[in-house]
């Protein structure tokens, strides 16, 4: 999924790139997800939403904060996200190069200069990111590696997401089935009802019992002969 955003303080150039972007976009996969009218907006968004949007185009020419210092912003916060300028002049362009903009786009953006952008931004995403797990919850969209995931846990109609890298272990959640995650992802093993890890981080195999960071997680009846079996060989590989 690739998530698209758009800044400029002219509803008129919004619809314009908007429009020719949906006629380049994968319409399966890809998708424009927010708008925003001020450099400020997009700023205090972005803070709040890490990683919910991939590639965001920014009009250089804005009051207030213009797309220049907006990007500046976004970049002591955030590293990844791709930044395209949208801009009717050509004085800016090595001024990009500052906050390392992916490229820009003068005015009236042509579908040839968005088609070769995205075709960019599609191979810097997903060539270079790891695998990983995404959800929505109230706070925002959330995408994370699976590599960073110790294991998930339900409770109820939730899921819990368990990161070791959180404080003491915090976990993030959202409303869903552990079946639906189970079905995702293959490389996690199910060893209860309630319980789905990642094999990578288990520490200890007991006959009623797993160690995932001093964690004690049950082991099922019904699931420990297969799931003993898939973290023993998984631990071996590894």
């Amino acid at each position: 999924m690739l998530r698209i955003g758009i800044c400029d303080d002219q509803i008129d150039a919004r619809n314009t790139l908007r429009f020719q972007l949906e006629k380049v976009l994968y319409e399966e996969s890809e998708q424009i997800v927010y708008e925003f009218s001020t450099g400020e907006s997009a700023v205090r968004w972005l803070k709040k939403h890490p990683g919910e949007i991939d590639l965001l185009f920014l009009d250089v020419e804005m009051s207030g904060a213009n797309g220049m210092e907006a990007a500046r912003q976004i970049r002591e916060f955030d590293k990844g996200i791709c930044l395209v300028f949208v801009t009717g002049y050509t004085d800016y362009v090595f001024d990009g190069y500052k906050v390392d903009a992916l490229d820009y786009v003068v005015k009236p953006a042509g579908t040839s200069k968005l088609q070769e952008i995205l075709g960019r931004v599609r191979r810097r995403i997903f060539d270079n990111r790891p695998e990983t797990f995404s959800f929505k919850n109230a706070e925002g969209t959330y995408r994370l590696p699976l590599s960073g995931i110790s294991y998930f846990y339900s409770d109820k109609r939730k899921v819990n997401v368990v990161c070791p890298g959180d404080a003491q272990n915090l976990s993030h959640t959202f409303y869903g089935k552990l079946d639906e995650v189970e079905e995702q992802l293959n490389d996690f093993v199910r060893v209860h009802q309630r319980y789905l890890v990642n094999p990578k981080w288990v520490t200890r195999i007991g006959s009623e019992s797993i160690t995932i960071n001093d964690q004690t997680i049950p082991i099922s009846r019904a699931m420990k002969e297969s799931a003993v079996m898939k973290l023993a060989r998984a631990l071996l590989v590894n």
